[in-house]
């Protein structure tokens, strides 16, 4: 199974393995990683799972659409490299992917 590395807003790092087809959002609430909150439970909906992607894996995602791009403008400081975590689906080539949880206000 691919290993997602996800660092938590306090900096504690947690690398986790993740089934092929889920989403880098589905693996961290079902392991309980902090920050991730999901409200809208993945339907790019409400921002809760905002993350940071390390940038030397963003060439490696799926282009950002249009509802994830309008979603992340209600996020709470958006960046570059923001993602929604409900919207990455892993797969093998994933294997490694480091990401920070995006802080909560």
């Amino acid at each position: 199974m691919p290993r997602i590395i996800y660092i938590e807003p306090d900096g504690t790092r947690r690398e986790l393995e993740v089934q092929v087809g889920y989403s880098v959002m589905e693996g961290a609430t079902m392991n309980g990683v902090e920050g991730i909150e999901a409200e809208c439970g993945g339907a790019c909906s409400c921002a809760t799972c905002h993350a940071y992607i390390d940038e030397t894996w963003l060439g490696k995602l799926q282009e950002i659409d249009g509802m994830e791009d309008a979603m992340l403008e209600s996020a709470s400081e958006r960046k570059p490299n923001s993602r929604l975590t409900c919207q990455i689906q892993v797969s093998e080539d994933l294997d490694g992917l480091v990401l920070t949880v995006a802080p909560t206000y």
